[in-house]
């Protein structure tokens, strides 16, 4: 349990981190941020990258980091703002590579830490036996799947 609470910690530092890093290159130069032109938002409904970097910096950046020092402080419900958060990445990729019509690498992989983060996160709310956890298990024991 300990080594799954340090690795979402970790985890969620490096992810708002770089949210930041790369929303508030969004929001301080929107027309070519990190040397990615306009053209690239040709599908999507913004003219520039100031809105879609406004919501990495706030809630993809300050909401990882957020949700790292819960776990700092070990509170009760910390499994289940790691996996908002962690839905929150994965939906957040899914819809960047819908806008762009394209996938990269680091679409790839920032999907793949959101999709780990999750699994860990129900890890935690299956050890900490909370909801969803408490019904799974409860229904396993009735069918005599559990003890």
């Amino acid at each position: 349990m300990k080594i799954i609470r340090g690795t979402l910690f970790i985890v969620h530092l490096f992810v708002g981190f770089g949210a930041l890093a790369g929303g508030f290159a969004a929001i301080t130069n929107p027309w070519k941020p990190l040397g990615i032109t306009v053209d690239a938002l040709k599908y999507s409904p913004f003219h520039n990258f100031f809105i879609p970097g406004l919501i990495l910096f706030l809630v993809m950046g300050f909401g990882n980091i957020f949700c790292a020092f819960l776990f700092h402080f070990k509170t009760r419900y910390q499994g289940y703002v790691s996996g908002v958060f962690s839905g929150a990445l994965v939906i957040w990729i899914i819809v960047q590579c819908i806008m762009l019509q394209a996938v990269a690498s680091l679409h790839v992989i920032f999907f793949l830490i959101g999709f780990i983060q999750g699994i860990l996160s129900l890890t935690l709310l299956f050890e900490q036996r909370l909801f969803p956890a408490n019904i799974i298990l409860a229904i396993l024991k009735e069918v005599k799947l559990v003890k």
